[in-house]
This record gives structure tokens, C-alpha cells and sequence, in this order.
């Protein structure tokens, strides 16, 4: 248990601690193994690698599983901003039995050493024109990442296409979860001073 978490949770709105403190439990009942950290301002869970994290915003809470597009949710992949949406009431929340199934599965693929989902261009897609090349979905990582800073947020927001692709994908291209993290990190960093992806290479 990390102390930090225990400040991040009491420090949460109200509405926000119990479901902190729900999740909490139900993924070290799951996962005696797992330690805590803090990673980009939130709580994260690691076994053998990230495994999951979890945030509390002004309106809402977040329960994010670091290859949850690996796993199944009522039956379907999932592809949204913390894999359950907006959590603001427990009733937000998956049942335990099947928050337990979640955990389960995300340690599998954790100790086979199953790298997380990375964006593949198809040949037909790389061929297209700027114009018709549709954003790269940010991953959930980055995007509450992002909203935890401002300035960064602000910038990434105003930004053309190709700007906002420049940033997605050199994250997206990270052959591992540490470059992945890193690049994460220095981009928020980045974003956050107004600057664009390649800002070395502008001419003054």
C-alpha cells in the first residue's frame, strides 16, 4: 500500500473516495501481488508491469486497464476513456465477480508479457492525404494525462490535425510501455510550454 494513494483518496470530492476506495480493494483482493504507485498526479497498479490505474476529476471518477483493448467488457473490446465511462456512483461500476474476471485476465496477459495494443497503419492508409487521415484515437493513458494539466490541454485542443497526429503517433510508435511512458511524460511537458511536436526544428 502507498501512502500517497491514501492522501490521493482523501483529498477526492466526496462523492469520488468511496469509489476510490472500492476499487481499490476489489484489485488487491484479486491481485495480492499488486503494489501501488503514483504515476502522472494518479494511482496506478502494477503486477509484472502496469496493470491499471484509477483517477477522481471535479464530476466523475475513471478505472483504467493499461491493455484493456485486450480484454472483454459485457462481451465487447473496449474503447473508451477508462473503459467504463463517467464512474460517478458505485452502481457506475461493474459487479465484483466481474471486476474480479477483469483483473484476473489483465494479470494473465501481464505475465505472458503481452505488450499492450499499439495503432498499425494499413499501406492503403499511409498512402492517403493528410486531409483524409483521420486522428489517431489517443490512448487512455494519455488522455488523463492530458486533463490533469491545463496549459497542456488548452494546446493540444487548438491544434491542427497534422499537429495533433505529429504528437499521437510518435507516442503510438513506442516499441516499449518505459518509451511509451516517457514520451507520454515529455509530450504533456511539451504541450503545456505551447510548443507543437517538432518545435526543435522550426525556424525562428
Amino acid at each position: 500500500m502507498d501512502s500517497r494513494i491514501d492522501a490521493y483518496i482523501k483529498g477526492a470530492a466526496d462523492f469520488a473516495q468511496p469509489i476510490l476506495r472500492h476499487i481499490r480493494q476489489i484489485v488487491h483482493l484479486n491481485c495480492p501481488e499488486v503494489t501501488e504507485t503514483i504515476r502522472w498526479g494518479f494511482p496506478h497498479f502494477d503486477y509484472r508491469g502496469i496493470m491499471c490505474s484509477m483517477a477522481a476529476f471535479k464530476s466523475h471518477c475513471a478505472f483504467n486497464f493499461w491493455k484493456g483493448e485486450l480484454l472483454q467488457f459485457d462481451g465487447k473490446s473496449a474503447d473508451a476513456m477508462g473503459q467504463f465511462g463517467r464512474i460517478v456512483t458505485l452502481k457506475d461500476l461493474p459487479s465484483k465477480p466481474a471486476l474480479a474476471r477483469l483483473i484476473k485476465a489483465a494479470m494473465k496477459l501481464n505475465e505472458a508479457s503481452v505488450p499492450a495494443p499499439r495503432l498499425v497503419k494499413s499501406r492503403a492508409v499511409s498512402n492517403m492525404s493528410p486531409q483524409k487521415l483521420a486522428t489517431p484515437r489517443p490512448s487512455d493513458y494519455f488522455l488523463m494525462v492530458l486533463k490533469k494539466n491545463k496549459k497542456a490541454l488548452i494546446t493540444f485542443e487548438g491544434f491542427s490535425h497534422s499537429n495533433k497526429n505529429e504528437y499521437l503517433e510518435w507516442i503510438i510508435d513506442a516499441k516499449t510501455e518505459a518509451t511509451r511512458n516517457s514520451r507520454v511524460t515529455q509530450a504533456i511537458e511539451w504541450m503545456a510550454e505551447g510548443k507543437i511536436r517538432n518545435w526543435k526544428y522550426v525556424r525562428k
